[in-house]
């Protein structure tokens, strides 16, 4: 199964990297989709915060349902808010308003002794198309991260890789602040029916030896394949026994 249980890691960045012919929604649906169905069994308080860039909350909501997880309970409930990103920021000014709109949500969850809190920001390219500076994306993503690691929130943050085997300067900001790195990508011997892509996990810089949590390098890569009700995920050479 992936993730690995204990991902994300409360107070730590988990940045999920994918590429055009690879997208990683998949991965964000059920993160947030586990997430609920772990505190809706606990009985555990959270708060879960999704900060979207492109998709609205009709379309999380409807993929929610295939998981049998109803959003607008969680909504109606104050314990999942959406944010829209573009929404709350225009080109020009700086990222604050939306960084202080965090910052007042993990205070409400700390303040109220929660159990478990998970940020979603999905994803940070379409803040760069719009004009934001790789600087002002890291100094975003940096007190962004700051903040879910005082509130012990889990932190988890897509990026698009458009130059895959050549970083840019803020996937190597990204890189530096993550525990662990979800590496998505394409199958290098094109598209297949059987087969959607590999997913690698790497350790982060910021990764503890009091969390570990096991490696998948990309020559041992996981597959995985979409279907109506989310991804299966399997090892490579074994798509008909599904994890």
């Amino acid at each position: 199964m992936f993730p690995p249980a204990g991902l994300p890691l409360p107070g730590e960045l988990l940045l999920i990297t994918d590429e055009l012919p690879s997208p990683a929604d998949f991965l964000l649906h059920k993160l947030l989709a586990d997430h609920l169905k772990h505190v809706r069994g606990s009985g555990t308080q959270t708060r879960c915060l999704v900060l979207a860039t492109v998709a609205d909350p009709a379309r999380w909501k409807h993929i929610a349902a295939k998981s049998n997880v109803n959003l607008d309970q969680h909504v109606a409930s104050q314990r999942l808010m959406f944010i829209d990103v573009l929404g709350r920021v225009q080109s020009g000014e700086t990222l604050r308003p939306l960084y202080d709109i965090v910052q007042a949500e993990l205070g409400k969850a700390a303040a109220e002794d929660e159990g478990r809190t998970l940020v979603i920001l999905d994803d940070l390219s379409p803040l760069e198309w719009v004009g934001y500076t790789t600087l002002e994306l890291a100094r975003f993503s940096r007190a962004l991260s700051a903040a879910s690691r005082k509130a012990n929130a889990a932190l988890v943050i897509r990026h698009h890789t458009v130059t895959p085997g050549d970083p840019d300067d803020l996937l190597r900001h990204l890189l530096q602040l993550a525990a662990y790195h979800v590496d998505v990508r394409p199958l290098a011997s094109g598209r297949s029916g059987a087969v959607s892509g590999e997913i690698a996990l790497h350790a982060g810089a910021c990764s503890t030896p009091t969390h570990q949590v096991k490696a998948i390098p990309r020559s041992s890569a996981l597959q995985y394949r979409l279907t109506d009700a989310g991804a299966t995920f399997f090892d490579k050479g074994t798509s008909a026994g599904v994890l």
